[in-house]
C-alpha cells in the first residue's frame, strides 16, 4: 500500500477540479474541492483498493482529509 496508490484512487473517486499530482500530500482534501458525497465514493474504492473495511470510528472527516491521513488509517487497519 502507497501514498501513490491512494491518489490515484483519489483521482479516480475523487471528482478534484484540481490536479492530484500536484497536490500535497498533507493538503486538505476538503479544500481541494472534495465533497462528502466524493469521499463516500472515495472511502468505498479505498476498501476495495486495498481489501479492508474502514470501522464506524474511522468513518469521519479527519480521517479522508489528506493524503498522509487515508495513509496512516490504511496503515492502522492493515498492521
Amino acid at each position: 500500500m502507497s501514498k501513490e496508490q491512494i491518489r490515484q484512487v483519489l483521482k479516480e473517486h475523487g471528482k478534484f477540479s484540481a490536479n492530484m499530482d500536484a497536490l500535497a500530500e498533507d493538503a486538505d482534501l476538503y479544500e481541494a474541492g472534495m465533497t462528502s458525497h466524493a469521499s463516500v465514493n472515495v472511502m468505498l474504492a479505498l476498501e476495495d483498493a486495498f481489501d479492508l473495511e474502514f470501522p464506524d470510528r474511522m468513518l469521519k472527516r479527519s480521517v479522508f482529509e489528506s493524503i498522509n491521513a487515508i495513509h496512516a488509517a490504511i496503515e492502522e487497519l492493515t498492521a
